[in-house]
């Protein structure tokens, strides 16, 4: 039990130009590439919002 080889990947293409055609194709990826465009946005978004600051009371 391995991982894929040449002969699998090259079946998986094929299946998947056989199911989708030719011309669906660059659409699927476009929207793929978009996907992952976001995601990674949103995974730098939360990353560069600071954290709170905590503002002690002052006694009077």
């Amino acid at each position: 039990m391995g991982g894929l080889g040449a002969p699998e990947i090259i079946l998986i293409l094929v299946a998947i130009l056989l199911l989708f055609g030719g011309k669906k194709i660059p659409e699927l990826m476009q929207g793929l590439g978009k996907g992952m465009k976001e995601f990674k946005d949103s995974q730098n978004q939360e990353e560069k919002v600071p954290a709170p600051i905590k503002i002690e009371e002052q006694k009077a």
